[in-house]
């Protein structure tokens, strides 16, 4: 018949430590979640040191490479070249929204 009376007791107590801000809990979860957020970061960062392991590498290995950063990353260019810089790409206007026509379905904005 107070069978009941432990789980509630225990429900109460999880529940005080839960609303308690000194209790530690909250700290603790915010915590777990800061962790999962910086594996991630972490595991980004890895691939981003393969991805420029592999680029130095390339750079030891051919002149090819060498200019090629040297033009893209540097933006330099020989003596006696001229370098075109063009305007970035805009997105193309939605060719329904430019003829005025309505969404489809027959909805009405």
């Amino acid at each position: 018949m107070r069978y009941w009376l432990i789980p509630a007791l225990v429900a109460a107590a999880l529940l005080a430590a839960w609303l308690d801000a000194d209790s530690g809990i909250r700290t603790y979860l915010q915590l777990r979640d800061d962790v999962g957020a910086t594996e991630l970061r972490l595991e980004a960062l890895r691939a981003e040191i393969g991805a420029l392991q592999s680029e130095a590498d390339a750079l030891g290995k051919s002149d090819f490479a060498v200019e090629r950063a040297i033009r893209e990353e540097l933006e330099w260019a020989k003596p006696g070249e001229t370098v075109v810089r063009l305007p970035a790409a805009r997105p193309l206007p939605d060719p329904a929204s430019a003829r005025g026509t309505p969404p489809r379905g027959g909805e009405t904005p």
